[in-house]
Protein backbone atom coordinates (compact mmCIF):
# COMPACT_ATOMS: atom_id res chain seq x y z
CA UNK A 1 0.00 0.00 0.00
CA UNK A 2 1.32 3.45 -0.94
CA UNK A 3 2.44 5.83 1.79
CA UNK A 4 0.63 9.12 2.21
CA UNK A 5 3.18 11.35 0.43
CA UNK A 6 2.82 9.13 -2.61
CA UNK A 7 -0.97 9.31 -2.33
CA UNK A 8 -0.84 13.11 -2.38
CA UNK A 9 0.71 12.82 -5.84
CA UNK A 10 -1.12 9.83 -7.32
CA UNK A 11 -4.62 9.74 -5.79
CA UNK A 12 -7.50 10.52 -8.14
CA UNK A 13 -5.43 10.44 -11.33
CA UNK A 14 -7.27 7.73 -13.27
CA UNK A 15 -6.30 7.56 -16.92
CA UNK A 16 -9.90 7.95 -18.06
CA UNK A 17 -10.11 11.24 -16.13
CA UNK A 18 -6.74 12.73 -17.05
CA UNK A 19 -7.04 12.05 -20.80
CA UNK A 20 -3.32 11.47 -21.24
CA UNK A 21 -2.08 14.52 -19.32
CA UNK A 22 -0.88 14.93 -15.74
CA UNK A 23 -3.89 16.78 -14.31
CA UNK A 24 -7.60 16.16 -14.97
CA UNK A 25 -9.00 18.88 -17.24
CA UNK A 26 -11.59 21.30 -15.86
CA UNK A 27 -14.87 19.81 -17.03
CA UNK A 28 -17.44 22.58 -16.60
CA UNK A 29 -20.90 21.18 -17.08
CA UNK A 30 -24.56 21.68 -16.40
CA UNK A 31 -26.16 19.67 -19.21
CA UNK A 32 -24.59 16.34 -20.11
CA UNK A 33 -25.57 14.75 -23.42
CA UNK A 34 -27.01 11.23 -23.82
CA UNK A 35 -26.39 9.85 -27.31
CA UNK A 36 -29.17 7.27 -27.25
CA UNK A 37 -32.42 6.54 -25.46
CA UNK A 38 -30.77 3.47 -23.92
CA UNK A 39 -27.95 5.64 -22.54
CA UNK A 40 -30.54 7.91 -20.95
CA UNK A 41 -32.34 4.95 -19.35
CA UNK A 42 -29.08 3.53 -18.00
CA UNK A 43 -28.26 6.89 -16.49
CA UNK A 44 -31.66 7.17 -14.83
CA UNK A 45 -31.21 3.74 -13.24
CA UNK A 46 -28.08 4.84 -11.36
CA UNK A 47 -27.62 8.62 -11.43
CA UNK A 48 -25.10 8.48 -8.58
CA UNK A 49 -22.58 6.42 -10.57
CA UNK A 50 -19.44 8.19 -11.69
CA UNK A 51 -20.80 8.63 -15.20
CA UNK A 52 -21.91 11.90 -16.75
CA UNK A 53 -25.55 12.53 -15.92
CA UNK A 54 -26.06 16.16 -14.86
CA UNK A 55 -23.59 18.80 -13.75
CA UNK A 56 -24.70 18.69 -10.12
CA UNK A 57 -23.82 14.99 -10.00
CA UNK A 58 -20.22 15.76 -10.95
CA UNK A 59 -17.70 15.48 -13.74
CA UNK A 60 -14.26 13.82 -13.89
CA UNK A 61 -12.77 16.93 -12.26
CA UNK A 62 -14.88 16.57 -9.13
CA UNK A 63 -14.62 12.77 -9.16
CA UNK A 64 -10.82 12.94 -9.23
CA UNK A 65 -10.88 15.10 -6.09
CA UNK A 66 -13.44 13.02 -4.21
CA UNK A 67 -11.56 9.82 -5.03
CA UNK A 68 -8.28 11.39 -3.82
CA UNK A 69 -9.78 12.62 -0.55
CA UNK A 70 -11.52 9.28 0.01
CA UNK A 71 -8.22 7.44 -0.42
CA UNK A 72 -6.44 9.83 1.95
CA UNK A 73 -9.18 9.64 4.60
CA UNK A 74 -9.59 5.88 4.22
CA UNK A 75 -13.36 6.03 3.71
CA UNK A 76 -16.06 4.64 1.46
CA UNK A 77 -16.83 7.88 -0.36
CA UNK A 78 -16.59 11.66 -0.24
CA UNK A 79 -19.10 14.43 -0.94
CA UNK A 80 -17.98 17.95 -1.91
CA UNK A 81 -19.66 21.08 -0.58
CA UNK A 82 -19.29 24.79 -1.43
CA UNK A 83 -17.64 25.54 1.95
CA UNK A 84 -16.40 23.88 5.11
CA UNK A 85 -19.45 25.06 7.03
CA UNK A 86 -21.69 23.58 4.34
CA UNK A 87 -19.87 20.26 4.83
CA UNK A 88 -20.45 20.33 8.61
CA UNK A 89 -24.11 21.23 8.13
CA UNK A 90 -24.53 18.65 5.36
CA UNK A 91 -23.02 15.87 7.44
CA UNK A 92 -25.22 16.63 10.45
CA UNK A 93 -28.40 17.08 8.41
CA UNK A 94 -27.82 13.73 6.72
CA UNK A 95 -27.89 12.01 10.11
CA UNK A 96 -30.61 13.75 12.15
CA UNK A 97 -34.39 13.95 12.13
CA UNK A 98 -36.96 15.97 14.02
CA UNK A 99 -36.91 15.13 17.71
CA UNK A 100 -33.25 14.10 17.78
CA UNK A 101 -30.56 15.46 20.08
CA UNK A 102 -26.93 16.12 19.13
CA UNK A 103 -23.83 16.89 21.16
CA UNK A 104 -21.26 19.53 20.19
CA UNK A 105 -17.96 20.32 21.95
CA UNK A 106 -17.93 23.62 23.78
CA UNK A 107 -14.76 24.52 21.86
CA UNK A 108 -16.32 24.08 18.42
CA UNK A 109 -16.08 26.47 15.49
CA UNK A 110 -18.51 29.29 16.33
CA UNK A 111 -20.57 29.02 13.09
CA UNK A 112 -21.19 25.36 14.00
CA UNK A 113 -22.58 26.50 17.35
CA UNK A 114 -24.75 29.11 15.64
CA UNK A 115 -26.05 26.55 13.13
CA UNK A 116 -27.08 24.26 15.99
CA UNK A 117 -28.69 26.99 18.07
CA UNK A 118 -30.68 28.45 15.19
CA UNK A 119 -31.25 26.25 12.13
CA UNK A 120 -31.29 22.87 13.88
CA UNK A 121 -33.46 24.25 16.67
CA UNK A 122 -35.91 25.54 14.07
CA UNK A 123 -36.24 22.07 12.52
CA UNK A 124 -36.82 20.42 15.89
CA UNK A 125 -33.34 19.07 16.62
CA UNK A 126 -32.06 19.80 20.12
CA UNK A 127 -28.38 20.62 20.62
CA UNK A 128 -26.33 20.73 23.79
CA UNK A 129 -22.65 21.33 24.44
CA UNK A 130 -20.09 19.28 26.29
CA UNK A 131 -16.61 19.85 27.67
CA UNK A 132 -14.04 19.07 24.96
CA UNK A 133 -12.03 17.16 27.55
CA UNK A 134 -14.97 14.94 28.51
CA UNK A 135 -13.51 11.78 26.98
CA UNK A 136 -15.27 8.72 28.42
CA UNK A 137 -17.37 11.06 30.56
CA UNK A 138 -19.30 11.90 27.38
CA UNK A 139 -21.79 9.35 28.76
CA UNK A 140 -22.99 11.93 31.28
CA UNK A 141 -24.11 14.20 28.42
CA UNK A 142 -26.00 11.57 26.44
CA UNK A 143 -29.76 11.61 26.21
CA UNK A 144 -32.13 8.84 25.06
CA UNK A 145 -32.61 10.67 21.73
CA UNK A 146 -28.94 11.54 21.10
CA UNK A 147 -28.21 10.59 17.49
CA UNK A 148 -24.95 12.43 16.67
CA UNK A 149 -21.82 13.46 18.55
CA UNK A 150 -19.80 16.14 16.81
CA UNK A 151 -16.10 16.53 17.60
CA UNK A 152 -13.47 19.08 16.66
CA UNK A 153 -9.93 18.20 17.66
CA UNK A 154 -8.17 20.43 18.40
CA UNK A 155 -10.88 22.90 19.36
CA UNK A 156 -11.31 26.28 17.76
CA UNK A 157 -9.35 29.15 19.36
CA UNK A 158 -8.25 27.21 22.48
CA UNK A 159 -7.00 23.97 20.86
CA UNK A 160 -8.15 21.28 23.28
CA UNK A 161 -7.52 17.72 22.05
CA UNK A 162 -10.47 15.36 22.39
CA UNK A 163 -10.22 11.70 23.35
CA UNK A 164 -11.76 10.51 20.09
CA UNK A 165 -11.47 6.74 20.75
CA UNK A 166 -13.19 7.07 24.14
CA UNK A 167 -16.05 9.11 22.69
CA UNK A 168 -16.42 6.76 19.72
CA UNK A 169 -16.57 3.76 22.06
CA UNK A 170 -19.40 5.30 24.07
CA UNK A 171 -21.23 6.28 20.89
CA UNK A 172 -20.99 2.85 19.24
CA UNK A 173 -22.43 1.14 22.33
CA UNK A 174 -25.61 3.18 21.77
CA UNK A 175 -25.75 3.33 17.98
CA UNK A 176 -24.86 7.03 17.91
CA UNK A 177 -23.11 8.45 14.85
CA UNK A 178 -19.88 10.45 15.23
CA UNK A 179 -18.58 13.31 13.09
CA UNK A 180 -15.15 14.95 13.38
CA UNK A 181 -14.03 18.27 11.96
CA UNK A 182 -10.55 17.22 10.79
CA UNK A 183 -9.56 20.52 9.13
CA UNK A 184 -6.65 21.33 11.46
CA UNK A 185 -4.84 18.00 11.22
CA UNK A 186 -5.90 16.87 7.72
CA UNK A 187 -5.48 13.17 6.82
CA UNK A 188 -1.71 13.70 6.92
CA UNK A 189 -1.70 13.96 10.71
CA UNK A 190 -4.97 12.33 11.85
CA UNK A 191 -7.21 9.59 10.46
CA UNK A 192 -10.57 9.85 12.29
CA UNK A 193 -12.16 6.99 10.34
CA UNK A 194 -9.37 4.67 11.47
CA UNK A 195 -10.31 5.62 15.04
CA UNK A 196 -13.90 4.53 14.42
CA UNK A 197 -15.46 7.87 13.49
CA UNK A 198 -18.32 7.71 10.97
CA UNK A 199 -17.72 10.96 9.05
CA UNK A 200 -14.59 13.10 8.72
CA UNK A 201 -15.18 16.68 7.58
CA UNK A 202 -12.63 19.09 6.15
CA UNK A 203 -12.81 22.72 5.22
CA UNK A 204 -10.79 22.20 2.05
CA UNK A 205 -10.68 26.01 1.91
CA UNK A 206 -7.80 25.71 4.36
CA UNK A 207 -4.91 23.29 3.89
CA UNK A 208 -6.07 21.24 0.92
CA UNK A 209 -6.44 24.29 -1.32
CA UNK A 210 -3.71 26.14 0.55
CA UNK A 211 -3.67 29.46 -1.30
CA UNK A 212 -6.52 31.50 0.23
CA UNK A 213 -8.48 31.61 -3.01
CA UNK A 214 -11.08 28.81 -2.84
CA UNK A 215 -14.18 28.05 -0.77
CA UNK A 216 -14.68 24.28 -0.56
CA UNK A 217 -15.64 21.56 1.92
CA UNK A 218 -15.65 17.78 2.00
CA UNK A 219 -17.21 15.02 4.09
CA UNK A 220 -15.87 11.46 3.92
CA UNK A 221 -17.87 8.60 5.42
CA UNK A 222 -17.35 4.95 6.25
CA UNK A 223 -19.25 2.24 4.37
CA UNK A 224 -22.20 2.11 6.76
CA UNK A 225 -22.75 5.88 6.77
CA UNK A 226 -21.92 6.96 3.22
CA UNK A 227 -25.37 6.15 1.73
CA UNK A 228 -27.04 8.54 4.19
CA UNK A 229 -24.43 11.23 3.52
CA UNK A 230 -24.80 10.83 -0.23
CA UNK A 231 -28.60 10.88 -0.10
CA UNK A 232 -28.62 13.99 2.09
CA UNK A 233 -26.25 15.90 -0.16
CA UNK A 234 -28.29 15.10 -3.27
CA UNK A 235 -31.55 16.11 -1.60
CA UNK A 236 -30.02 19.41 -0.46
CA UNK A 237 -28.57 20.06 -3.92
CA UNK A 238 -25.01 20.35 -2.65
CA UNK A 239 -22.28 20.64 -5.25
CA UNK A 240 -18.94 22.33 -5.89
CA UNK A 241 -17.67 23.85 -9.11
CA UNK A 242 -15.20 22.08 -11.37
CA UNK A 243 -12.88 25.11 -11.18
CA UNK A 244 -12.74 24.92 -7.39
CA UNK A 245 -12.22 21.15 -7.51
CA UNK A 246 -9.33 21.65 -9.93
CA UNK A 247 -7.68 24.20 -7.63
CA UNK A 248 -8.14 21.85 -4.68
CA UNK A 249 -6.51 19.02 -6.63
CA UNK A 250 -3.57 21.26 -7.44
CA UNK A 251 -3.21 22.24 -3.80
CA UNK A 252 -3.49 18.63 -2.68
CA UNK A 253 -0.40 17.61 -4.64
CA UNK A 254 1.87 19.81 -2.49
CA UNK A 255 0.00 19.53 0.81
CA UNK A 256 2.47 17.18 2.46
CA UNK A 257 5.41 19.48 1.76
CA UNK A 258 3.50 22.60 2.80
CA UNK A 259 2.13 21.13 6.02
CA UNK A 260 5.52 20.02 7.22
CA UNK A 261 6.83 23.56 6.78
CA UNK A 262 3.74 24.97 8.50
CA UNK A 263 4.40 22.51 11.34
CA UNK A 264 8.07 23.40 11.70
CA UNK A 265 7.46 27.14 11.49
CA UNK A 266 4.56 27.08 13.95
CA UNK A 267 6.52 25.12 16.53
CA UNK A 268 9.46 27.52 16.21
CA UNK A 269 7.24 30.57 16.73
CA UNK A 270 5.17 28.89 19.46
CA UNK A 271 8.28 28.01 21.48
CA UNK A 272 9.57 31.55 21.12
CA UNK A 273 6.23 32.93 22.34
CA UNK A 274 6.24 30.46 25.23
CA UNK A 275 9.52 31.99 26.45
CA UNK A 276 8.37 35.61 26.05
CA UNK A 277 7.93 37.53 29.29
CA UNK A 278 4.55 38.95 28.16
CA UNK A 279 2.96 35.61 27.25
CA UNK A 280 0.83 33.75 29.79
CA UNK A 281 0.21 30.60 27.73
CA UNK A 282 0.56 29.17 24.23
CA UNK A 283 -2.32 26.93 23.17
CA UNK A 284 -0.60 24.40 20.92
CA UNK A 285 -1.13 20.67 21.57
CA UNK A 286 2.28 19.66 20.23
CA UNK A 287 4.03 21.64 22.97
CA UNK A 288 5.06 19.62 26.00
CA UNK A 289 3.40 22.27 28.18
CA UNK A 290 -0.03 21.55 26.70
CA UNK A 291 -2.39 19.70 29.08
CA UNK A 292 -3.47 17.60 26.08
CA UNK A 293 0.01 16.81 24.80
CA UNK A 294 -0.18 13.10 25.69
CA UNK A 295 -3.48 12.66 23.83
CA UNK A 296 -2.11 14.55 20.84
CA UNK A 297 1.01 12.38 20.81
CA UNK A 298 -1.08 9.20 21.02
CA UNK A 299 -3.48 9.94 18.15
CA UNK A 300 -1.79 12.47 15.87
CA UNK A 301 1.18 12.11 13.56
CA UNK A 302 2.05 15.81 13.55
CA UNK A 303 0.78 19.36 13.95
CA UNK A 304 0.00 22.23 11.63
CA UNK A 305 0.30 26.00 11.54
CA UNK A 306 -2.64 27.21 13.65
CA UNK A 307 -2.51 27.92 17.40
CA UNK A 308 -3.17 30.74 19.85
CA UNK A 309 -1.45 32.58 22.66
CA UNK A 310 -2.67 34.54 25.68
CA UNK A 311 -1.00 37.58 27.23
CA UNK A 312 -0.34 37.89 30.96
CA UNK A 313 -2.34 41.10 31.17
CA UNK A 314 -3.72 43.94 29.11
CA UNK A 315 -7.00 44.86 27.49
CA UNK A 316 -8.43 43.51 24.26
CA UNK A 317 -9.16 47.13 23.30
CA UNK A 318 -5.41 47.78 23.09
CA UNK A 319 -4.94 45.06 20.44
CA UNK A 320 -4.53 47.64 17.71
CA UNK A 321 -1.10 48.46 19.10
CA UNK A 322 -0.04 44.87 18.47
CA UNK A 323 -1.68 44.08 15.15
CA UNK A 324 -2.12 47.32 13.22
CA UNK A 325 1.46 47.72 12.03
CA UNK A 326 2.56 44.13 11.63
CA UNK A 327 4.46 43.61 8.40
CA UNK A 328 4.00 39.90 7.73
CA UNK A 329 1.01 38.94 9.90
CA UNK A 330 -2.26 40.21 8.46
CA UNK A 331 -5.72 40.12 10.02
CA UNK A 332 -8.34 38.02 8.29
CA UNK A 333 -10.68 35.11 8.78
CA UNK A 334 -9.87 31.60 7.63
CA UNK A 335 -6.34 30.19 7.58
CA UNK A 336 -4.34 27.45 5.88
CA UNK A 337 -2.83 29.59 3.13
CA UNK A 338 0.81 30.34 2.51
CA UNK A 339 0.58 33.66 4.36
CA UNK A 340 0.70 34.27 8.11
CA UNK A 341 -2.39 35.60 9.87
CA UNK A 342 -3.27 36.94 13.31
CA UNK A 343 -6.74 37.41 14.74
CA UNK A 344 -7.61 38.96 18.13
CA UNK A 345 -10.25 36.61 19.57
CA UNK A 346 -12.42 36.29 22.67
CA UNK A 347 -13.46 32.66 23.36
CA UNK A 348 -15.89 33.73 26.08
CA UNK A 349 -18.35 34.74 23.38
CA UNK A 350 -18.65 31.11 22.25
CA UNK A 351 -18.56 29.07 25.47
CA UNK A 352 -21.44 27.76 27.54
CA UNK A 353 -19.95 24.81 29.47
CA UNK A 354 -16.41 25.89 30.34
CA UNK A 355 -16.25 29.60 31.12
CA UNK A 356 -13.23 31.17 29.44
CA UNK A 357 -10.97 32.96 31.91
CA UNK A 358 -7.59 34.46 31.06
CA UNK A 359 -5.47 37.27 32.47
CA UNK A 360 -5.07 38.98 29.08
CA UNK A 361 -6.30 38.93 25.50
CA UNK A 362 -6.02 35.93 23.20
CA UNK A 363 -4.62 35.98 19.65
CA UNK A 364 -5.06 33.18 17.13
CA UNK A 365 -2.16 32.92 14.70
CA UNK A 366 -1.58 30.94 11.55
CA UNK A 367 2.08 30.51 10.67
CA UNK A 368 2.56 30.62 6.93
CA UNK A 369 5.56 29.76 4.81
CA UNK A 370 7.64 32.86 5.53
CA UNK A 371 11.01 32.68 7.28
CA UNK A 372 10.42 32.32 11.02
CA UNK A 373 13.10 34.90 11.85
CA UNK A 374 11.00 37.50 10.04
CA UNK A 375 7.81 36.36 11.74
CA UNK A 376 9.36 36.39 15.22
CA UNK A 377 10.76 39.89 14.67
CA UNK A 378 7.35 41.05 13.48
CA UNK A 379 5.58 39.67 16.57
CA UNK A 380 8.31 40.95 18.88
CA UNK A 381 7.85 44.49 17.62
CA UNK A 382 4.08 44.18 17.93
CA UNK A 383 4.31 42.94 21.50
CA UNK A 384 6.56 45.84 22.43
CA UNK A 385 4.01 48.27 20.98
CA UNK A 386 1.34 46.57 23.08
CA UNK A 387 3.56 46.81 26.17
CA UNK A 388 3.94 50.55 25.67
CA UNK A 389 0.26 51.15 24.82
CA UNK A 390 -1.03 49.22 27.86
CA UNK A 391 1.47 50.74 30.32
CA UNK A 392 2.76 47.28 31.09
Amino acid sequence: MSKIDTKFVTAGRKKEWTSGIVNPPVYRASTCIFETYQDLQEGLKNPSAKKLFYGRKGTPTQWALTEAITELEGGEGTILYPSGMAAIAGAVLALVKQGDHILIPDSAYDPTRHFANTFLKKMGVESSFYSPRAGADIETYLQPNTSVILMESPGSLTFEIQDIPAIVSAAKERGIKTVVDNTWATPLFLNPLALGVDISVQACTKYICGHSDVMLGSATANKATFPALQYGSYELGQTASADDAYLALRGLRTMGVRLRQHQEGALTVARWLESHDMVHAVNHPALESSPDHALWKRDFKGSTGLFSFVLKKGKEADSGALVDNLKYFKMGFSWGGYESLILPSNPSNARSVNTWQAPGPLYRVHIGLEDTDDLIRDLSEGLERFREQSNW
